[in-house]
């Protein structure tokens, strides 16, 4: 079920899409529906996001795909909460319980330490002491390797899914491949949650958000301490 606001957006997107063929601007969309900031269209667009209606098209400017549309706008119908199909056939035995398969082993849930508060926005003081253990699904974190989590403070990588209150799981590691998201210590002093990448001899850690700028240092300067492999949210 859509709110008022994101139908009203998801309708404007598809009109323009189909008129000019492109979405429309952030700053259009803003005008549309009457907002008074771009950030209430990027809180709009991300649960438009998450719920499957729409896709953003990563390294192009103003690239939004309508993957699908509810049935108020011409969409097929989809099944309500909750439903299940049920297919009644013949005296065919009921399939064996997951548990009772030769081989299968149920996730196993693992903990891994809450070490304090990680900046995505303006750095803020380096990682703190562990405050306590948290649970998390042992697929998240795989095999090996020292794991930690970070409570997000922030709103600079929204477009990347992570919102402030947020828990973030952080694999301790002190390299990253370009594009990753890591934990990185500026100067020794501040932390932060960015996505890292390597620009002619610089270290570049960018937002996901427009309102914030990408911010370059000398590679000296920043110590990668983590990548980021889950993320846990509650409601």
């Amino acid at each position: 079920m859509l709110t008022r606001k994101q139908l009203d957006l998801l309708r404007f997107i598809h009109e323009r899409v189909q008129v000019d063929g492109v979405s429309p601007s952030f700053d259009e969309m803003k005008e549309a529906l009457d907002l008074r900031s771009k950030s209430g269209i990027h809180r709009l667009i991300t649960a438009l996001e998450e719920r499957g209606f729409i896709r953003r098209l990563a390294h192009r400017a103003r690239a939004i795909e309508i993957v699908k549309l509810p049935e108020s706008l011409g969409g097929a119908a989809e099944p309500a909460p909750g439903f299940r199909p049920r297919v009644i056939e013949g005296a065919r035995p009921a399939p064996a319980a997951a548990s009772a398969i030769p081989g299968y082993e149920p996730e196993a849930a693992a903990s891994v330490p809450l070490m304090g508060r990680i900046a995505a926005g303006v750095p803020i003081s380096a990682i703190q002491h562990q405050e306590r253990m948290v649970g998390v699904p042992g697929g998240m974190i795989g095999r090996g390797g020292e794991h930690y989590a970070l409570e997000v403070k922030g709103d600079s990588m929204v477009d990347a899914g992570i919102h402030d209150g947020d828990l973030v799981v952080v694999e301790r590691c002190d390299t990253a491949s370009n594009g990753d998201i890591v934990v990185a210590l500026v100067e020794e002093e501040e932390a932060t949650l960015k996505r890292l990448r390597r620009q002619n001899g610089m270290i570049a850690l960018e937002a996901a958000n427009p309102l914030y700028e990408t911010r370059l240092f000398r590679e000296d300067q920043v110590t990668v301490q983590g990548r980021l492999v889950g993320l846990i949210r509650t409601y």
